[in-house]
């Protein structure tokens, strides 16, 4: 069963953030069936490191467009880029060590972040970016 449904709602109007955005909730869905699939600790580190690492390229991907096109509300949307950053790290790290596992609680975490930060955060940006041409 799927965490995140795509659906046109999460479309922002930029194709390259709609496509990343795509593959995260794709990302996030794998994770989310190893996990109750009952993958092992080796499957789901697999899983969680390129969700991790792919975040980061996103973000970057993100902050470049918010730097090239004067975006003015782009310190506050870092901010919650690297505030999830930060989260994840630190479960990750957890995991890493054994001291914690991926649960129904952290994948409910995750789809609610991804689903508030796209519909709201994103949301804002991709329209001041359409505004300025960019699609």
């Amino acid at each position: 069963m799927s965490l995140l449904n795509w659906s046109s709602a999460f479309c922002v109007g930029v194709k390259e953030i709609d496509d990343q955005h795509k593959k995260l909730v794709d990302m996030a869905n794998r994770l989310n069936d190893a996990m109750q699939i009952g993958q092992g600790r080796e499957s789901l580190s697999k899983v969680l490191n390129e969700l991790v690492d792919y975040t980061v390229y996103h973000f970057g991907t993100e902050e470049k467009l918010m730097g090239l096109h004067q975006y003015p509300f782009q310190a506050a949307h870092k901010e919650e880029h690297k505030k999830l950053i930060q989260d994840v790290g630190a479960f990750k790290a957890k995991f890493d060590k054994g001291d914690a596992a991926i649960t129904s609680e952290i994948m409910n975490f995750l789809r609610d972040w991804l689903t508030k930060h796209i519909l709201g955060t994103d949301k804002k940006f991709a329209k001041d970016l359409n505004e300025k041409g960019v699609h």
